[in-house]
C-alpha cells in the first residue's frame, strides 16, 4: 500500500486500484462490472465465463492486505440490471463470503438494479466526502467516485502501454475500474477534465514500485 493524502485525509492506493481509507477501517472500489462476459454471451459474443470470479478474488485479496472492515463499491457493480441473478455458484458463495465477513455497502450506478447481499444507496456523505458513482460538476464537498475509469498512458522502452490511474484535484478523487474485464478512459480526456470541477489543477496518481507517483494532466488557464 502506498500512502495517500486527500483532502486531509491519510488514505493508502493499492496495486489493482483499490482505495484503503484508514480512519474508517474502509476499502473503496469502483466499477466492478461483475457479470460483464455473461451479459455478452446472450449477444454471442463468448468470453471466459469467469470475470466475476476474479474480480471478487482481487476485491477478497485487497481486504486481506489492508484489513478492511467495510468496503464501499462505487456504482457499476454489476454489468447490467439482472447481473446479480446470472451469478453462478461459485461467484454468488465467494460474494456471500465477503458479505458476511466485512459491512458491505453498494453505491448505486447507472448500470444497477440491487439484488445482491449488503446494503445499496445512491450516494453516501461520510463526515467530510461524499461517496457517489459519477463525479458531480460543480460539487464543493471532497467527492470519491468512479464511473470514468481513468487510464494513464505511457512510454516505457519504445512503446505505449495505458495503466489505471486515479483522477485527482484538490477536491476530488476517481477511482480507477477494478473489475477484471473493464477498458478505460485517458485521464487527460475533456469528460473527465470536466467532471473534476472546480480545481485548480488535475493530477493522474498511481502506486509505481512501492511510490507515489503524480502526473499533471490538466492545469487552470491563468487569469
Amino acid at each position: 500500500m502506498v500512502p495517500f493524502s486527500f483532502a486531509g485525509e491519510e488514505m493508502a492506493l493499492l496495486d489493482g486500484g483499490a482505495l484503503y481509507w484508514p480512519r474508517e477501517q474502509a476499502l473503496l472500489v469502483a466499477d466492478l462490472h461483475l457479470e460483464k462476459a455473461s451479459f455478452y454471451a446472450r449477444f454471442g459474443q463468448m468470453l471466459p465465463p469467469y470475470d466475476s470470479r476474479e474480480t471478487l478474488e482481487r476485491v477478497a485479496t485487497a481486504i486481506r492486505a489492508s484489513g478492511a472492515r467495510r468496503v464501499f463499491t462505487l456504482g457499476d457493480n454489476f454489468h447490467d440490471g439482472a447481473g446479480a441473478n446470472r451469478l453462478e455458484p461459485h461467484a454468488a458463495g465467494m460474494l456471500a463470503a465477503l458479505t458476511r465477513v466485512v459491512d458491505w455497502v453498494w453505491i448505486g450506478g447507472n448500470h444497477d438494479a440491487g439484488g445482491a447481499p449488503g446494503t445499496m444507496l445512491d450516494e453516501l456523505a461520510i463526515g467530510a466526502l461524499v461517496l457517489r458513482h459519477e463525479a458531480l460538476p460543480g460539487e464543493e464537498k471532497a467527492e470519491l467516485s468512479g464511473h470514468f475509469h481513468p487510464k494513464l498512458r505511457i512510454a516505457a522502452r519504445g512503446r505505449s502501454v495505458a495503466r489505471p490511474c486515479w483522477a485527482a484535484s484538490e477536491r476530488k478523487l476517481i477511482l480507477p475500474a477494478f473489475g477484471a474485464f473493464t477498458g478505460g478512459m485517458d485521464v487527460a480526456d475533456p469528460a473527465i477534465i470536466a467532471a473534476m470541477q472546480p480545481a485548480r489543477a488535475v493530477h493522474a496518481v498511481l502506486p509505481v514500485r512501492g511510490q507515489l507517483v503524480q502526473v499533471p494532466v490538466w492545469r487552470e488557464a491563468p487569469l
